[in-house]
């Protein structure tokens, strides 16, 4: 049995063990961060995810993605930037009041940097209710489509696939990939995904993230 994880102890559990890594993230600057919104759809805890824009530039473009974008100079934190990047995208205003707190940081390495720099994605955990993600108004020029997974589908096992990764014919790493929902998610969405999955539901979910510095057997 899943815990309830949008319960007032459930969310007194999530921000505890999140306050030291959120303090010290804040005062980090990074590249980019992400929203992982946390809500409810007829009564059922979910994640929103959106589907990037086909007309977007870069190798992301047509992905499952969290809202989220490009650090900008203006923004406060991490956080301010999770949060304004939601509003752009999704005209959705979330309070920082709401936000649980910041997760562990993704590497992307995007085309524009040299293959041995890696820019640092903050996810940003936060509460934004019981919401229809058809009610949702995109901007059509940043995301083709919003949808919500639900935990439980998350948590069953028929919906969790892994790709192995090989580099010169030995194994690199494996990515997990989760599966029969309305899209395919994969890739950092994925890994950000399997994060918090393990924070929301640590008995109920067993990663098998795998790189040559975490063998597995």
């Amino acid at each position: 049995m899943q815990p309830d994880c949008l319960s007032a102890e459930g969310e007194r559990r999530c921000r505890r063990l999140l306050a030291g890594a959120t303090a010290r993230l804040r005062a980090r600057p990074a590249a980019a961060a992400v929203l992982v919104p946390l809500c409810s759809v007829r009564g059922v805890p979910a994640l929103l995810y959106t589907l990037r824009s086909s007309r977007l530039a870069g190798s992301h473009k047509g992905d499952v993605s969290f809202p989220g974008g490009k650090c900008d100079p203006t923004d406060q934190d991490v956080v301010h930037t999770a949060l304004r990047e939601t509003h752009e995208e999704l005209g959705l205003t979330v309070p920082e009041e709401h936000v649980w707190g910041v997760l562990r940081p993704v590497h992307d390495r995007p085309v524009t940097l040299l293959p041995q720099q890696k820019a640092t994605v903050v996810p940003v955990l936060a509460s934004v209710g019981p919401l229809d993600p058809q009610s949702l108004r995109p901007n059509p020029e940043e995301v083709d489509e919003v949808f919500a997974l639900p935990l439980a589908h998350l948590l069953q096992a028929q919906n969790q696939g892994y790709t192995h990764f090989c580099r010169q014919g030995h194994f690199s790493y494996t990515l997990p990939v989760f599966l029969h929902g309305p899209h395919r998610v994969w890739g950092l969405t994925a890994i950000i995904t399997e994060f918090t999955l393990q924070l929301l539901a640590p008995g109920a979910y067993q990663p098998r993230l795998a790189s040559p510095e975490r063998p597995t057997g």
